[in-house]
């Protein structure tokens, strides 16, 4: 079975550390790099064009994204359903479905960009990883050295143009996935397990809410043999 892993904000492809060590062991396992991100840092496109760009790389298979990776996900899972067999979000939202929320999103995100254009990645990167929501994370799970090879203007591109704000909300066409959906949060990280159990509603009863324990937002980084052991007790069912 082929993995696609969809990495999140200022991660690249190389950001998975042990889970995609351990998924190599048995899958073959395309990690991907995001618009903006790694090999791609160049690539300036639309959400829902940066979905489709993802979608003809990785082709066929379980798709896996954590936070912006599992927005691309959902998109590509929407868009294209006939490539995902099955599908797994990691700390990820279908959007802001207030209008309002979208144009206050957008206006923040423009100014997180322009932050990074102003003070560059070394220093973004440490204030991106000081936040509340990447408490959890240990810094050897942290992946700086991959994050600090991304660049400014791409870091900033992908902001402008496929933040949470940017992007069309998808919550009225959760009903739509039919393939099962695994949707993994950390048991501490309470805004995206309230998100993940509407979300689970949304989509009906091929959808599976997995909390893990002492984790936040990158629960499975933070506690990948938990994680693993999920993921992979799960795509064996």
């Amino acid at each position: 079975m082929a993995i696609v892993l969809l990495h999140g904000f200022t991660q690249n492809a190389r950001c998975w550390g042990p889970v995609a060590a351990d998924l190599e062991r048995d899958h073959d396992v395309l990690p991907l790099d995001a618009p903006g991100h790694g090999s791609a840092t160049d690539v300036e496109c639309s959400f829902e064009d940066g979905a489709a760009r993802l979608a003809g790389a990785g082709g066929a298979g379980t798709y896996v994204g954590y936070s912006m990776g599992g927005r691309y996900a959902l998109r590509i899972a929407v868009d294209r359903p006939v490539l995902v067999e099955r599908l797994v979000l990691i700390g990820a939202s279908p959007g802001l479905a207030d209008p309002a929320e979208r144009v206050a999103r957008r206006a923040a995100d423009a100014a997180l960009a322009d932050r990074i254009e102003a003070i560059g990645v070394p220093a973004f990167v440490d204030e991106w990883l000081d936040l509340p929501l990447f408490a959890g994370l240990h810094p050897a799970m942290a992946s700086l050295d991959e994050r600090l090879t991304n660049t400014a203007s791409g870091l900033a591109s992908s902001l402008r143009t496929a933040g949470t704000g940017a992007q069309e909300p998808l919550w009225d066409r959760l009903a739509e996935l039919s393939m099962p959906v695994l949707l993994v949060v950390g048991s501490e990280d309470a805004k995206f397990t309230a998100i993940a159990e509407k979300m689970a509603v949304g989509i009906g009863s091929n959808a599976t809410v997995v909390s893990i324990p002492q984790a936040g937002h990158t629960a499975h980084l933070e506690q990948p043999e938990t994680f693993l052991t999920a993921l992979r007790t799960w795509l064996e069912a």
